[in-house]
């Protein structure tokens, strides 16, 4: 991720002559990395999420996964009490307790993950050596890892950040004589891998692997025959771990919208030579179903001034998509961190003169905001209300998680997801 220090180097690589760039440090207003559990527990099915934190803690997974009502959910919170927080007890023994609580009421659980909170880590608990001592003590049943979901110094998508990669030591060395294969990394819904898997079929893409599996005991072989592709543009960590391990990225825009599904499909298909004419025949039909889908919602959205709050590193992605296949104009495209090299394909896209900024200061934000009433404002949740309060149409930032967004047939979608609160005013206002 880009810092203060390598800013110049961000410019360069990017163009940013073209962007005037905004770099802000200050209050924040995101949820912490606890909130990608909603998201992952779903896609990982035989795994546990055991947050080590607080009542608070709990209560915000509640809160953000409450439509978990007729399902028993795989998260749970250890809560630590004041016994803990005073050194009363020792946090190790009462871990290992609940652990053993929950595995044995919980027979189906194949991968365990201990997720360090803001709590637990002002206590100094270190969860790295208890994953590894209670690994070995449920082996070969359970495998236990561990990863901060802390929101001290975090964006709530670096959850699942962290959280693939821990994942990515412990995944199996390919073969020696292994041929290349696509690992596409970035946590998206079933229905959005089965089609892409149905499309890289037909390109002659392949081996293709996903991570997250779907379950833990088919996780992905990884090495230097290794080509990956990031579903998501907030994996920093991730795609550093994966490379480490001898991976190469497929550098490419992100699968959001008609023309951005395509242009990573088609950096994927030239790593495996898949000539032009095959490429037509696979993507067209979809892409052009895409695209007059998109019709309907650009009608509405054509012209109409957004503006990101930085919240979910999806930003600049978006921008570019709601820019080129919506018209929309872009005022402030705001991204908690600015990663100059995953998103340099996405950079290119975005209309000259773009204002980018980097980081938060949420009182001048909302003051830049607020003097250019836009039509569309994305944010987070804490941000909405008020900002409604001021007369300003918004969207929730975290709805763009809990959605499927990639790929040609969540296109249309996606848009919908803009235009919806414009109509919602629409409807209030008549």
């Amino acid at each position: 991720m880009s810092s203060l220090a390598n800013l110049s180097a961000t410019q360069a690589a990017v163009g940013c002559d073209e962007f005037p760039l905004i770099r802000e440090r200050g209050q924040r207003e995101v949820f912490c990395g606890l909130t990608g559990i909603i998201w992952l527990h779903r896609k990982i099915q035989d795994a546990f999420f055991l947050v080590v934190g607080s009542r608070t803690c709990a209560h915000l997974l509640q809160s953000a996964a409450g439509v978990m009502i007729f399902a028993e959910p795989r998260f749970a919170t250890a809560i630590i009490g004041e016994r803990d927080l005073a050194g009363l007890a020792d946090c190790n023994d009462e871990l290992d307790r609940v652990v053993s609580r929950l595995l044995e009421r919980r027979p189906d659980i194949r991968l365990l993950f201990l997720v360090g909170s803001c709590p637990s880590e002002v206590i100094k608990l270190d969860l790295s050596r208890a994953a590894s001592r209670l690994s070995q003590r449920f082996a070969p049943g359970v495998r236990v890892l561990s990863y901060s979901g802390s929101g001290i110094e975090t964006t709530f998508t670096q959850g699942e950040d962290a959280c693939l990669a821990s994942l990515v030591p412990t995944l199996p060395e390919e073969t020696a004589d292994a041929a290349p294969a696509l690992l596409i990394a970035g946590a998206i819904a079933e229905v959005v891998e089965d089609q892409f898997r149905r499309i890289f079929d037909a390109l002659g893409v392949g081996p293709v692997h996903f991570l997250p599996p779907r379950r833990s005991t088919a996780m992905p072989p990884v090495g230097r025959n290794t080509r990956y592709a990031l579903a998501q543009p907030y994996l920093a960590d991730t795609a550093r771990a994966l490379e480490a391990r001898g991976a190469t990225r497929i550098a490419a825009p992100f699968p959001l919208g008609a023309e951005g599904t395509t242009l990573w499909l088609r950096a994927i298909a030239d790593a495996w030579n898949v000539d032009a004419a095959r490429f037509r025949s696979v993507t067209d039909l979809a892409g052009e179903r895409a695209r007059r889908a998109l019709g309907r919602q650009r009608t509405l959205l054509a012209g109409k001034r957004v503006f990101f709050f930085p919240d979910s590193q999806l930003e600049i992605p978006l921008a570019r998509f709601l820019s080129r296949e919506l018209g929309m104009e872009l005022g402030e495209v705001g991204t908690p961190y600015l990663h100059r090299q995953h998103l340099a394909e996405e950079l290119a896209l975005l209309p000259p003169g773009t204002q980018l900024s980097e980081g938060q200061h949420v009182e001048r934000q909302l003051d830049r905001c607020r003097a250019m009433r836009p039509d569309v404002t994305v944010c987070g949740l804490g941000l909405a209300n008020p900002l409604e309060a001021d007369g300003l149409t918004t969207k929730w930032s975290i709805e763009l998680l809990f959605t499927p967004i990639q790929g040609y047939e969540q296109a249309a979608d996606l848009a919908e997801l803009f235009a919806r609160p414009l109509v919602r005013r629409l409807r209030l206002e008549a």
